[in-house]
């Protein structure tokens, strides 16, 4: 029997995830840019779309049985 995960941890995977890697990008837009406006917006776009986007492919992944163990 394959182990599949719910929806639920797939969300807050996504969500704890999101937060390290926007405050990367606002980070590096910050470090590039040194406006802190700009840095801010682009880590605004960038969380929700990449947030769906990662949803997405987590739950694409939990279709897929390979490397699962029971």
């Amino acid at each position: 029997m394959a182990m599949r995960e719910s929806r639920a941890r797939s969300v807050v995977k996504s969500v704890s995830w999101r937060v390290v890697a926007t405050l990367t990008t606002i980070a590096l837009v910050y470090a590039f840019t040194r406006a802190v406006h700009v840095a801010i917006a682009v880590g605004g776009v960038e969380v929700v779309a990449k947030l769906l986007i990662f949803y997405g492919h987590e739950r694409l992944w939990a279709q897929v049985e390979w490397g699962l163990r029971a």
